[in-house]
């Protein structure tokens, strides 16, 4: 029986004797790097190939698997190790999709790094494709560097089993189930004693504009309109007048007490004359807004009571806000509005705190979620949200804002409310865009630089994938598999190039990552593509069929190497997928291919021959 190899015919040469083979694997890598006129003398092989075992012609060349390591790690290695193309500080978030190079990227790390400016990120994408998952996986890796989490209004909830987890704290609020008293200075009540008389009163100072800006921006969403400048001049007497004569921690029905008392700071401002029905008249409007603030009024009890659960800031926290109904938009609104001024007023002690000595010094990161809620629901709400969440890169803060589309913010009533919420992506150190139709890439250049092949991934990102998706291949939790989009994202720096993640879940992080539990069972399975499809799509396997695999030490090492202590961030059991070892694999389906569901009369090895990529691409087969 003769050997077959391929070769390229020569008439010249077909009478010269053959060249002996070479063997061996020095040969073989040898034979890789010679120049083009030996490659043409026969020895080592064709332009269109090598001779050599497995060659022959090839059109493609795929791009091999990369693993990352410390130098330490990796010394036996060389020469075939390189240095990474792409930032790894902060969070461990996944893959890059063109290199498969591992990347590491949070806001405050990029910051601490100088690779930002500011330790800000906006976040955008479709519903559906993976950014709770995303911010989630953030949050994981930033609270094993000591970096402590707060969620300030969750509406789903998407935070609360991840912050639960974390050991840290969850404040119910709705109405009905807990209270925010929105003139509660907090901690600073109880420690103003303490400290110095020109830190005591810039604090005092901040809290009463904070005061005024939230019921200013409550009363607009009452209204559905604006507070007139007479109305908050008013307002902003009786808060004062309140604040100095006032024992103990105020509540809303006593500031009304204050406004119908008619004292005479109020009658100054009022501009009444000592007239009382010119009093009545320039604050009955108030007094009637501040009522429905007072219990009597949609927003119940939320507001008109004192604080149920102050924020610990040594933990990490979550404001549960899910029991709002969503036919209440203007309540959640109203409930996000409270929870991030009364986290920032906290955050704002603590730094304070720190900076006196009288506390340990902590970073924090706030995610503010559904940015579209608060943006919509009454006049002048960008400004007031502009007031209540300008960071200072001094402060010690990083900030999330997230939301759908470009299109959330040029929906504001005026040319100078969208001018001013874009600001919010321009002045972010870090924007971060998942799957986004074609509509949103002229939206999103108006703020960002942004290539055409950049573009084109977003928008191919966002494409639902093929019919057969929704019908076959369901995991053991019974989601169908995934649309190509999800879980992959695009970091973006000012104007340089997009860096493309494809996002990769830790074993611990599986469970937490449904956010629509509400389509399930009672045993656990589903019959929508929810959150377990964005969690197979991550993990890059089915759920019911990850295992664990690799040596956990060196597993446990490379974590803490990246400056994640496993025990305080919870990562215990399985920190990250590693392929189990298979016979050889050629490729042989496209993204929206599945892999048949096994039937009843096949073998166990009938239906075992395909295993789902790593890279979340597709499935491999065996090779015979």
């Amino acid at each position: 029986m003769s050997r077959r190899r391929v070769v390229t015919y020569n008439a010249a040469e077909a009478d010269q004797p053959e060249a002996p083979r070479r063997a061996g694997l020095f040969s073989s890598i040898k034979s890789i790097f010679v120049s083009s006129t030996e490659a043409h003398s026969g020895a080592y092989g064709r332009s269109r190939g090598y001779m050599i075992p497995g060659g022959g012609a090839s059109h493609l060349f795929e791009s091999p698997r990369e693993w990352r390591g410390s130098t330490r790690q990796v010394c036996g290695m060389w020469p075939f190790a390189a240095g990474s193309s792409t930032p790894f500080s902060g969070a461990p978030m996944g893959i890059d999709i063109d290199t498969n190079a591992p990347v590491g990227c949070d806001p405050i790390a990029w910051f601490v790094d100088g690779i930002i400016n500011n330790p800000s990120v906006f976040i955008l994408g479709l519903p559906g494709y993976g950014k709770s998952t995303f911010v989630r996986h953030m949050l994981l890796g930033m609270n094993g560097r000591g970096i402590v989490p707060l969620i300030p209004g969750d509406l789903k909830p998407d935070y609360v089993d991840e912050i639960t987890a974390m050991g840290g704290q969850v404040i119910q609020l709705a109405p009905g189930r807990g209270h925010l008293n929105i003139l509660d200075p907090g901690e600073l009540s109880s420690i103003a004693d303490s400290l110095p008389p020109k830190t005591r009163e810039r604090l005092m100072v901040d809290a009463h504009s904070r005061k005024l800006q939230m019921l200013s921006a409550l009363i607009s969403i009452l209204r559905k309109g604006h507070i007139t400048p007479h109305e908050e001049t008013i307002l902003d007497a009786a808060l004062t007048y309140l604040e100095e004569h006032h024992e103990g921690v105020p509540v809303v029905q006593d500031l009304l007490d204050v406004i119908v008392a008619r004292p005479q700071a109020l009658q100054d401002v009022a501009l009444d004359r000592g007239d009382e029905g010119r009093y009545r008249d320039a604050t009955d409007a108030l007094v009637s807004s501040l009522m429905s603030l007072n219990g009597q009024g949609r927003f119940g009890d939320m507001f008109s009571k004192p604080t149920t659960a102050r924020l610990a800031m040594d933990r990490p926290a979550v404001f549960d806000i899910s029991q709002i109904s969503d036919i209440h938009r203007d309540v959640q609104a109203a409930a996000l509005l409270a929870c991030w001024s009364t986290t920032f007023a906290s955050v704002e002690i603590a730094h304070t705190l720190a900076d006196e000595g009288l506390a340990p010094r902590r970073n924090y990161f706030v995610v503010l979620d559904e940015l579209w809620r608060a943006l919509r629901a009454g006049a002048d709400m960008v400004d007031r949200i502009d007031s209540l969440t300008r960071l200072n890169r001094r402060d010690g803060v990083g900030q999330a804002m997230i939301t759908h589309t470009m299109s959330d913010l040029d929906a504001l009533a005026t040319e100078s409310e969208r001018e001013k919420a874009r600001g919010f992506v321009e002045r972010s150190g870090l924007v971060i865009t998942g799957a986004l139709p074609q509509s949103e890439m002229a939206k999103l250049r108006r703020v960002m630089p942004l290539s055409q092949a950049e573009s084109a991934r977003l928008v191919s990102w966002a494409d639902p994938g093929s019919w057969s998706r929704l019908a076959q291949n369901r995991s053991a939790h019974g989601a169908p598999r995934q649309a190509p989009g999800v879980g992959k994202f695009m970091v973006k720096v000012g104007g340089r190039p997009g860096i493309s993640v494809m996002v990769r879940l830790t074993q611990v992080e599986i469970d937490m990552n449904n956010t629509n539990k509400r389509w399930g069972n009672s045993d656990g399975s589903v019959h929508v593509a929810s959150g377990n499809e964005v969690t197979n799509a991550l993990v890059g396997m089915p759920t019911g069929s990850a295992g664990t695999y690799g040596n956990t030490e060196i597993r446990e090492s490379v974590y803490e190497d990246f400056g994640i202590s496993v025990q305080s961030s919870g990562l215990s059991e399985t920190y990250a997928q590693q392929e189990p070892e298979q016979p050889p694999v050629r490729f042989s389906s496209t993204t929206t291919a599945p892999a048949p569901t096994p039937q009843h009369n096949q073998t166990p090895t009938e239906s075992a021959h395909l295993i789902p990529s790593p890279e979340g691409y597709g499935y491999y087969e065996h090779s015979a």
